[in-house]
């Protein structure tokens, strides 16, 4: 079995930082691309910035040059790092992981979401 664990959200005032954690745990063999999505009410879930295994990164046009992805292969975790918070930055952020699962006949890449964690930014 295969979770993906968000942790560090919470509420902060604009222009205030928050870091973000998505940590895969269970048994798998390999996590492959990771990716930080939002969704705020009533609207559409969106991609934020993804990073591959090999470190490559892609971000939304709003988050450019104020959010910054990283991972740690060894530990199975990535990080969102999140500068100058606007309150259009307000959403459930949701980690999204690909990887291999021990144990499972076929062997293939699977999709796995984290619960979604919640960020406020606000005055």
């Amino acid at each position: 079995q295969v979770q993906v664990v968000e942790s560090g959200g919470g509420s902060v005032q604009p222009g205030g930082s928050l870091r973000l954690s998505c940590e895969v745990i269970g048994n798998f063999f390999k996590v492959y691309g990771i990716g930080w999505h939002r969704q705020a009410p009533g609207e559409r879930r969106e991609s934020v910035a993804l990073i591959t295994r090999d470190g490559g990164t892609t971000y939304a046009e709003r988050v450019k040059g104020r959010f910054t992805i990283s991972r740690d292969n060894a530990k199975n975790v990535a990080y969102l790092n999140m500068d100058n918070l606007e309150p259009e930055d307000t959403a459930t952020y949701y980690c999204h992981t690909q990887a291999v699962p021990l144990g499972v006949s076929p062997a293939g890449i699977e999709d796995y979401w984290g619960q979604g964690i919640q960020v406020t930014v606000s005055e």
